[in-house]
């Protein structure tokens, strides 16, 4: 496999990597009132850190609030 064909791999997968944290992100947003961010705490606290640490990081950073 040559360099280039390597980074345009990479570059392929970095993207479609931004596009599923992005559809992810707008997924979550509809989980905004506290029954539904309690319903979905209860449903990640049935799973390991390790499976659920990329959606518990943009739940806390929609919670916080900008300056």
């Amino acid at each position: 496999m040559s360099t280039i064909t390597a980074i345009r791999g990479r570059i392929r997968e970095t993207r479609h990597a931004h596009a599923a944290k992005a559809a992810l992100e707008r997924e979550l947003s509809s989980y905004s009132s506290p029954s539904d961010l309690d319903d979905l705490h209860a449903i990640l606290d049935r799973y390991g850190d390790q499976e659920t640490v990329h959606i518990r990081r943009i739940l806390a950073a929609q919670r916080t609030p900008l300056n």
